[in-house]
């Protein structure tokens, strides 16, 4: 028995034996699992590289994880829809050096409400403790308590994405650790220290692109046509964004948070060049999908009918792609509109006009 396998490219089909056929996968999965130890050392390394904006031990202050016992609402104001003034509130600390402490804990209130948080007794808060001669100074509000929940879920999506899809469920969670490390520890500090964005955006992406479709596919001409198209569209996004953005005139203080980062002495950032870089980094995830949907479904196509000509292989990824795309347009609008939903409805309330919207 003989069988046709993909080699060197995707349109090249090369004759083998069967035992040459399970020799070469054998070698591939070996070298999905070395590829896969080198990624989780890479992982290791960028985790404890520093970002040069650490303030290191702060040895006066430190968080907490705190119940609240009673509220003391006296010199909260209500105007309207949102409170201002401080709530004041008994607290027990349930973690860190001064655990089983009771001592009083403020909560500023300031006016906005995605901002605010009212605190009942029994909730489960993170504090801010100010420390002076080792003893509690200050203790301060910061947010309702959610880390455990979170740990919760994330442990369940990544139990699940194991028992769903095996090594692969691993190799993708190895993807999603070096994703995060690479924003992180590499593109943030960089747009902080002045380098050009749109560049290093570019060379993030691509470096992204490569080592998830690696680790989740393997060294296969499957992978490297996901990638050779995922990073075409991540330049074209790119040359588009660029190109178009200069043409509308939108500065980057629409991004976010942008004025506080200008206050807080980052006057020099290029806001614009981010949010251009912005764009084609928020399309990368969707290009890299649509790349390894197309691939991977030809490739699927040539193992099962090894008599395909490469014209008609080719034809194959276009209908696929013609396909995936008309859902994938849908699958992104839905969720640009679910970010934005509170705005579309200002938009509607207001009756604004389309041009203004547009």
């Amino acid at each position: 028995m003989r069988k046709w396998v993909w080699m060197k490219s995707p349109i090249h089909l090369l004759h083998i034996g069967k035992d040459e056929y399970y020799w070469m996968k054998n070698k591939l999965l070996n070298s999905k699992a070395i590829f896969a130890l080198v990624i989780l050392i890479v992982i290791a390394g960028l985790f404890f590289i520093p970002t040069g904006f650490e303030r290191g031990d702060n040895a006066f202050g430190t968080q907490a994880k705190a119940e609240v016992l009673e509220v003391d609402n006296s010199n909260v104001r209500s105007a309207g829809l949102i409170k201002h003034g401080t709530q004041v509130c008994k607290v027990k600390i349930v973690s860190g050096q001064f655990k089983n402490v009771n001592t009083s804990a403020y909560n500023e209130l300031m006016g906005k409400l995605e901002m605010d948080k009212i605190f009942v007794p029994g909730d489960m808060a993170l504090v801010g403790i100010d420390i002076n001669d080792n003893k509690i100074q200050f203790v301060t509000l910061i947010d309702h308590y959610r880390i455990n929940l979170e740990i919760f879920l994330f442990g369940a999506f990544v139990l699940l994405l194991i028992l769903f899809a095996g090594w692969t469920g691993v190799r993708a969670i190895l993807s999603f650790a070096f994703t995060v490390l690479m924003i992180w520890k590499i593109l943030i500090p960089f747009f902080l220290k002045g380098y050009n964005p749109v560049i290093l955006s570019l060379l993030v992406v691509a470096a992204l692109t490569t080592v998830t479709i690696l680790l989740v596919s393997g060294f296969s001409p499957k992978s490297y046509v996901a990638i050779l198209g995922s990073l075409s569209g991540s330049l074209l996004t790119c040359m588009l964004a660029v190109i178009f953005g200069k043409s509308f005139k939108v500065h980057g203080a629409v991004l976010h948070f942008s004025e506080s980062l200008l206050y807080s002495g980052y006057q020099n950032i290029n806001l614009t060049d981010i949010f251009i870089a912005g764009i084609f980094i928020a399309s990368a995830g969707a290009l890299m999908d649509l790349a390894m949907d197309i691939s991977a479904a030809v490739y699927e196509v040539v193992e099962k009918k090894p008599s395909i000509t490469a014209k008609e292989a080719i034809k194959s990824g276009l209908t696929i792609g013609r396909a995936v795309l008309g859902t994938m347009t849908t699958t992104l609008l839905l969720a640009y509109s679910g970010g934005y939903i509170a705005l579309l409805m200002v938009f509607m309330s207001l009756d604004t006009p389309v041009a203004n919207i547009l």
